[in-house]
Formats: structure tokens, C-alpha cells, sequence
């Protein structure tokens, strides 16, 4: 059994000037935690290095260079009997099933973020997407959001979206 945190566009210290603590609370009850790009600081990949017992991410658009240069683009990894690959841009909602399907035909789950909504579907092929939303910047969205699950047996289980309070003295933009 592996427990799985997922995060994504966490871009600090521009929406919020750090992790929410509920999420870092997370991160010693998860065995693998994986981020979907948009971390704009170094600082983030860091804190989730030295804190995690293992750390899959990825880069985003909104990244430079020195995350770039630590990160790839695509990730891959077998998870407990499942095969999951994490990218930060799937395009738009509009075919994405088929779009990701084609791309991974290799994969049981692909995490994706970009969006900072939460996504969660399954393609004609058995291929889930999962999008965790972000946990700083809910945009259109009601809350800023992460995702846990439990990856055994070359099932996804137990998969749940967790909706983090607002900040206090911040409202992040709508």
C-alpha cells in the first residue's frame, strides 16, 4: 500500500507566501508526494525534498530556469502495481480524455495540473486522470484544493479531495 499526496500550482511566494500548514501536515503521513508543476520558487521543491519520503514532480509553464534544470517535463512511476505518469498541461478540458489517452497509452493514472481545478476522470482506454486543483490559489474555484489517495494491488483507492479553509487576512482572487 502506498499513500499518495498530490498537489499543484502552488506558485509561492506569488499567491500565497507558504504551504498551508494542513497540507504540510500531510506530507509525513504520505509515502510519495507528487507535485504538478507551477512551484515558481526553488524554496518549495526543497521544503518537499527534505520533507518527503520520496517526491515526484514535474516543472510547469510558470517555472524558470533552476526549477526547470532539477525537474523534467514528464515523470513516471510504479506505484504500488500501477503504472502513473504526472505532467503540468494536458490543454483544454474540450477532449482531453482522448488527447491523454493517445499521449500515455502506457499509463493507469495521469496527474495534471494548469488548470487549478479539480479533475477527476476516467478515459475510454482505463487511463484516470487526476487534476488536485492548487492549494493557494482556488481562482474560479470555491476552495483551494489537494488530493490523497492510496495507490495497492494496481488499484487507485480511497482518492479524496480535500478543501482547505480560506486564509485568514488574505482573500486569494476570484
Amino acid at each position: 500500500m502506498v499513500r499518495l499526496l498530490l498537489m499543484s500550482d502552488t506558485h509561492l511566494p506569488k499567491r500565497a507566501r507558504e504551504l498551508p500548514p494542513e497540507l504540510v501536515a500531510e506530507l509525513p503521513r504520505a509515502d510519495v508526494v507528487i507535485h504538478a508543476g507551477d512551484w515558481v520558487d526553488v524554496a518549495t521543491l526543497d521544503l518537499l525534498e527534505s520533507r518527503s519520503a520520496r517526491l515526484i514532480g514535474v516543472h510547469g509553464n510558470n517555472d524558470g530556469a533552476e526549477l526547470r534544470a532539477r525537474l523534467p517535463e514528464v515523470a513516471r512511476a510504479e506505484l504500488g502495481g500501477l503504472r502513473l505518469g504526472v505532467v503540468h498541461e494536458t490543454g483544454g478540458a474540450r477532449g482531453r480524455e482522448r488527447r491523454c489517452a493517445e499521449r500515455f497509452p502506457d499509463l493507469d493514472v495521469l496527474v495534471f495540473g494548469h488548470s487549478h481545478i479539480p479533475w477527476d476522470s476516467v478515459t475510454d482506454t482505463g487511463l484516470r486522470l487526476l487534476n488536485p486543483g492548487s492549494p493557494t490559489d482556488r481562482r474560479r474555484q470555491p476552495h483551494c484544493t489537494y488530493l490523497t489517495a492510496t495507490a495497492s494491488g494496481g488499484d487507485l483507492t480511497d482518492v479524496v479531495l480535500h478543501r482547505l479553509p480560506p486564509r485568514a487576512g488574505r482573500t486569494t482572487r476570484a
